[in-house]
């Protein structure tokens, strides 16, 4: 079982009036091209972590059965508390999760689906000791989202703190990480400031 962690919570301070994620590109809300893309690959679960207008959030997303709302009353205290409740309430029986970001649109289900299959394929015939933990998408060498993270570095996450999400983490893991090269840019780019969508 996969799962995926779609990080919904934050007060889009870099947007300066209103919140980026019901912003819309072509009449369509920027999170809903998140979800859509989420909910097209063989993800099976998506937790959406949810804070700042939480309510507004909430309105513009059908439902969906592998979809739950899980509420970050921290979202203030930045990126690692949503990391870290979405985390809490992902399916016991998941092998490995996504954590996905809701400002990134490009990222489409292909991408999502050539992680998970990178995934099974490099550590399925490798003893434990020698399995990667940790798989990032690249684009011309330049590290991206979504990470895809096995089961085993749930520990280690927990105890991440502020707004730098899984960073350090990583850094201090490179013996078990797995850049995974794509070609798609979509994976570096992310709507954080009105220009983004002026241009897009």
């Amino acid at each position: 079982m996969i799962s995926s962690i779609l990080l919904a919570a934050g007060q889009s301070l870099r947007m300066k009036g209103g919140n980026k994620l019901t912003k819309e590109i072509n009449g369509i809300p920027l999170i809903k091209y998140a979800i859509k893309n989420i909910l097209g690959s063989a993800v099976d679960e998506l937790v959406i972590v949810v804070g700042h207008e939480k309510e507004v959030i909430e309105k513009i997303i059908e439902k969906n059965k592998k979809i739950r709302f899980i509420y970050n009353s921290n979202f203030a205290d930045g990126i690692s508390s949503s990391i870290k409740i979405g985390l809490e309430n992902i399916s016991k029986k998941s092998e490995a999760f996504f954590i996905s970001l809701g400002d990134m649109p490009d990222v489409n289900q292909n991408i999502y689906n050539k992680l998970i299959k990178t995934r099974y394929n490099y550590n399925k015939k490798l003893k434990t000791n020698f399995k990667k933990e940790i798989f990032i998408p690249t684009f011309e060498n330049e590290k991206g989202n979504p990470i895809l993270f096995s089961k085993h570095m749930r520990e280690k996450i927990m105890q991440i703190k502020g707004d730098n999400g899984a960073k350090e983490l990583i850094e201090l893991n490179k013996d078990k990480t797995l850049n995974v090269p794509l070609k798609s840019r979509g994976v570096t780019l992310d709507f954080d400031e009105q220009e983004d969508f002026i241009s897009s």
